[in-house]
């Protein structure tokens, strides 16, 4: 159960009360610290399934622990980054991402539960989806405070992309799905 993968998984989750106490410290090197963090986080997600994959170790708890980690650190900087920002520009691109977030998460687990859970695996748009948002973060975390400069701007542009690609693919997540929703094979 304690690979490699899986230790840099559960590291990631430790790594969030940290990335929250550094966000809120306001120093120039506390808000790079808090980039590095999120960078660090960021790699280690993409690392963990390479891995895993690589060293053919794949197993149920990193499959399941890895998109808690990734959930728990991208809707808690949202949430944060929201708050500093105080703009609705960036508060609805996170609410939906946020709610396209539980959402599948509901449903892949139903999915699972029904015996159909490659259904709703991970598509090209979700990985897209997950690109644009990760660089968005990364642009919001670079640009410092109420300024509105060219990182700030580009992390507006990529957030919304990241938004409208997360409606395409829990369309596309729920299209899939909805013949087992709503068959009545799956009534209890």
């Amino acid at each position: 159960m304690w690979n490699l993968p899986n230790v840099l998984t559960a590291f990631r989750i430790l790594l969030v009360p940290m990335f929250v106490i550094f966000f809120y410290i306001d120093d120039p090197v506390a808000r790079w610290i808090t980039l590095g963090i999120f960078c660090f986080a960021a790699a280690t997600d993409w690392l963990d399934g390479f891995l895993a994959r690589r060293m053919n170790i794949e197993s149920p708890f990193g499959a399941f622990l890895d998109p808690v980690a990734d959930k728990l650190m991208v809707a808690i900087t949202l949430i944060l980054l929201v708050e500093r920002e105080g703009s609705l520009w960036l508060a609805v691109p996170a609410m939906v991402i946020i709610g396209r977030e539980i959402t599948i998460s509901a449903l892949r687990e139903w999915m699972a539960e029904v015996g159909n859970r490659a259904v709703v695996g991970v598509s090209f748009i979700g990985k897209a989806k997950t690109v644009c948002q990760m660089f968005a973060i990364f642009l919001f975390l670079l640009a410092p405070q109420s300024v509105f400069g060219l990182p700030k701007t580009f992390g507006f542009v990529f957030i919304w992309l990241a938004a409208l690609l997360t409606l395409w693919s829990m369309y596309s997540y729920l299209k899939a799905a909805w013949p087992y929703l709503t068959s009545s094979e799956n009534d209890a």
